[in-house]
């Protein structure tokens, strides 16, 4: 694979820039302890150097595509454009998606190929079990094992007969071998020994290394092979409960829970999931009801549990359900196939959807990933601005669809619809700053402004254009960096203290030390966690959540899914279980017709615990806490910087015509 490098020269100005990490030093911790890789030398990336791999990594992609068709690379237009991609994402105005922050440009992707980990998200139907058996459940492990969030059915329920094993016959012994393929392939052999009544399979755990030795690919450290003796041993529990009969959808939601919580006891990336059910099926309403599930109860936590709701059911007991406990959210997959954006009315493009992501902010089809991308309006000072931006956001997400992944029914479906997500953050700041009229205006101009850069650059690539392009995700901690308001939600208060978990040997506890930030032993956690804490204002005039009525969070992310989301739009819409749970069912009646998702959470008042990560505080301890704090750095030593003093000051040019680029 041929590399693309950005001219040494421009990056050389960028290495004393400050970056705008926002929220009182919220952003750059966040980006320090999540998205910063350890470089050969053993030190930490700073920003400028995240963004020189990922831009690299981005236009490496699009240079191989071209060249390997033989369309026709021009360096120099390549350059130019890299660069202004990288101020962009050096000031702020848009982000890739976390696994982009941490993948892109990376061996994960370089060495090994495996562009699966640029995505965000994905969905697999259960549906086809007849057909391929083990292949839905071992694909969510494989997935989750790379950072993808997964989501899937039940509707594999009752097709096929889960036969248990063949005592007659002699046992097989599997080494599992210390790959990530090897995890997944101890999975399928166990499901299938009883699937297919096989031979009972004794696993052999020796070749996997040691819990705490460094993984070098993707980062992080071993958890070792607890985690997989233990998945082995609760589904073969799982199984022999069902033996002998269809599989039951306790059985498939329990199998892809325990996966989950198999895939978050270690690593540094985390996955997520959500199951679809039917709404009618008491069993699967139970399944977090723990006085009926009491089994479940140490892996229900894993998934977001949502069903597929009918146009004109009755929302009554289903909403005695969300006020009890915030579950189930909803799904409407008549309105995820039939429409795109609300206000083009249907055009049925996506009629082969099947389900969603974790968070619910894209349509899927079954083995369908997708690749986000964060813009921030609030950080532009002008619509135009905006607009080019979104030229580079929309940029970034396509070029990822150009890497194949090593699954071929995700590529068959991918390759075809090249979909993206480009999202938008800071919403609650841009309609305290700016009104609504002024966000459509700068939505619809927004949206139009992407479908023009998908027909020249489908073209260019000589690949379909994306069969849907935009949506609103939630969008974790990477709006953080930027000091935004996560997707369209408001704050739970202006000021607050947002409480952040390290390591106890952390090397970024010493410089918020010096700093003065307060930090103190992680509860139940003292002997490995410390926890900072971090003063936060999130803008004067800004509503917080518990102003909004659920009348008004359900038009808001109705007015994204009519002017923005062809896709979807993410949104938990927060209510007081005292004097709106009975507005629920209207609600929902109402809205119906408006959404493709949404999922709702009671605001339960008091409650409060030890280190919550967030605590609304006044505004006279806000400017009290900030006078508290230092100069916060976490460059390094003096010898470090000492080394980019110096190479700073050289001018050496590598590229003929750089001027041309800066200009």
């Amino acid at each position: 694979m041929e590399e693309f490098k950005l001219s040494q020269k421009f990056i050389n100005k960028y290495k004393r820039k400050k970056p705008p990490f926002g929220f009182n030093g919220l952003g750059e911790l966040v980006y320090m302890r999540t998205y910063s890789r350890i470089k050969k030398n053993g030190k930490n990336e700073r920003w400028w150097e995240t963004i020189k791999r990922v831009v690299e990594g981005t236009y490496s992609m699009q240079m191989n595509w071209i060249n390997q068709h033989q369309l026709g690379w021009n360096p120099w237009q390549a350059q130019k454009s890299a660069q202004e991609m990288y101020d962009r994402i050096f000031t702020m105005k848009f982000l890739p998606p976390g696994r982009g922050l941490w993948a892109m440009g990376t061996p994960i992707t370089e060495e090994k190929g495996l562009y699966a980990a640029l995505n965000n998200c994905a969905f697999v139907s259960t549906g086809t079990l007849k057909e391929d058996y083990a292949k839905p459940f071992c694909f969510l492990m494989d997935a989750s094992m790379l950072g993808v969030g997964v989501g899937f059915d039940t509707k594999g329920a009752g097709e096929i007969i889960v036969k248990g094993i063949n005592k007659s016959r002699q046992e097989e012994t599997f080494v599992i071998p210390d790959t990530r393929e090897g995890w997944v392939e101890s999975l399928r052999l166990l499901l299938e020994s009883y699937f297919h009544e096989t031979a009972s399979i004794v696993f052999d755990y020796t070749k996997i290394r040691a819990e705490g030795e460094p993984i070098k690919g993707f980062g992080g450290v071993s958890s070792g092979h607890e985690p997989l003796k233990e998945i082995h041993k609760d589904i073969r529990e799982v199984l022999e409960r069902n033996s002998g009969e269809p599989i039951s959808v306790t059985t498939i939601v329990d199998i892809m829970n325990l996966i989950g919580k198999c895939v978050v006891a270690g690593n540094v990336r985390r996955t997520a999931e959500i199951v679809f059910g039917d709404a009618e099926s008491e069993e699967y309403l139970d399944l977090k009801n723990y006085k009926v599930n009491k089994h479940r109860e140490t892996y229900g936590w894993t998934s977001n549990n949502s069903v597929f709701a009918e146009l004109g059911m009755d929302y009554t007991d289903i909403c005695k359900r969300i006020t009890d406990n915030g579950e189930p959210g909803l799904a409407w997959l008549d309105n995820m196939r039939h429409y795109s954006r609300m206000k083009n009315g249907g055009d049925d493009k996506d009629h082969r959807v099947a389900g969603g992501n974790p968070c619910l902010e894209q349509s899927l089809e079954s083995y369908e990933l997708c690749c986000l991308v964060e813009t921030f309006p609030s950080n532009h000072e002008s619509l135009e601005d905006y607009k080019r931006t979104l030229k580079y956001a929309y940029l970034y997400a396509k070029t990822v669809t150009l890497g194949k992944t090593h699954w071929s029914d995700t590529n068959r479906v991918m390759l075809r619809n090249r979909r993206i997500g480009c999202s938008v953050s800071g919403v609650a700041q841009f309609i305290t700053k700016h009104g609504m009229e002024e966000l459509r205006k700068w939505l619809e101009d927004g949206y139009d402004t992407i479908q023009d850069w998908d027909c020249i650059y489908s073209d260019w690539f000589a690949i379909p254009k994306s069969i849907k392009t935009t949506s609103v995700k939630p969008s974790g901690t990477v709006s953080l960096l930027a000091g935004a308001t996560p997707g369209l939600h408001y704050p739970e208060s202006r000021f607050y203290i947002r409480r952040m978990r390290l390591s106890n040997q952390s090397d970024l506890i010493e410089p918020l030390e010096k700093a003065n930030y307060h930090i103190e032993p992680a509860f139940g956690s003292e002997d490995t966690t410390k926890v900072v804490e971090i003063p936060v204002d999130v803008g004067e005039g800004i509503r917080t959540a518990n102003e909004l009525s659920i009348w008004e969070q359900f038009s808001l992310a109705a007015f994204m899914q009519r002017h923005w989301a062809d896709n979807q739009v993410s949104c938990t819409a927060t209510f007081d279980p005292d004097t709106e749970s009975t507005e629920l069912p209207h609600v929902l009646n109402y809205f119906q017709y408006y959404l493709k998702g949404i999922s709702l959470l009671p605001r339960l008042n008091g409650g409060a615990y030890k280190q919550m990560p967030y605590e609304a505080i006044d505004e006279k301890t806000y400017h009290f806490e900030v006078e508290r704090l230092g100069y916060l750095s976490f460059v390094g030593v003096e010898g470090e910087q000492a080394e980019v003093d110096k190479f700073c000051n050289n001018d050496v040019c590598d590229i003929p015509g750089e001027e041309f680029y800066e200009a």
